[in-house]
C-alpha cells in the first residue's frame, strides 16, 4: 500500500476545475466594473491599496516585473488619475505612490459588483455548502499566506 505525503492529485484536479468558476465570475465583474483597466493595471492598483507609500521597486517586485515597466505601467496609472506619486517620507529623494480618491472607488465598485455576482451564485448554495465553502477557502487563505510568505523569506535571506 502506497504512503501519500500530501493532497490527492484528484482532488487539486476538481478544485481547479471549481476555481475555473470563481474565476470566471470575478473576471467578469472585472470587466463590469473597471473595462478600461488591464489585469496589470489593476493588479497594480491592488498592490499599491495593499502597501500605501509603497515605491517604484517595491511595487515592481510584488508584480514580479523588471523595474522598467512598472514604471511605465506607473506612468500610464498617474496619468489616468488612479495613483499619484510623492516624495517618499523616509527619503525625500524615493518617489513614493499613493492611490487617488477616483482609484479607491473604483476598487469599492470593483468589491461591490463582484461581492453581488458571488452573492447570487452562493444563494444557490446550501447552507452547509456556504458553510464548507467558507471554512476551506479560509484556511486555503490561510495556508496560501504563510507559503507566500516563507516564499517572501527565501527570496530575501
Amino acid at each position: 500500500m502506497a504512503v501519500h505525503d500530501g493532497p490527492d492529485p484528484m482532488n487539486a484536479a476538481a478544485i481547479d476545475d471549481a476555481a475555473q468558476a470563481l474565476l470566471s465570475a470575478w473576471d467578469a465583474a472585472r470587466e463590469q466594473a473597471t473595462p478600461r483597466l488591464s489585469s496589470a493595471q489593476l493588479n497594480a492598483l491592488l498592490a499599491v491599496e495593499r502597501a500605501e507609500g509603497v515605491n517604484l521597486g517595491g511595487l515592481a517586485a510584488e508584480l514580479h516585473m523588471l523595474l522598467s515597466s512598472a514604471s511605465r505601467l506607473c506612468d500610464r496609472l498617474v496619468a489616468s488619475g488612479l495613483v499619484e506619486r510623492a516624495p517618499g517620507r523616509a527619503d525625500r529623494r524615493e518617489i513614493a505612490l499613493y492611490l487617488t480618491p477616483s482609484s479607491r472607488a473604483l476598487l469599492a465598485e470593483l468589491r461591490r459588483v463582484r461581492r453581488l455576482a458571488l452573492a447570487v451564485t452562493l444563494e444557490r448554495m446550501s447552507g452547509s455548502g456556504r458553510a464548507a465553502l467558507l471554512r476551506g477557502l479560509s484556511e486555503f487563505a490561510s495556508a496560501a499566506a504563510d507559503s507566500n510568505g516563507a516564499t517572501a523569506s527565501a527570496r530575501t535571506a
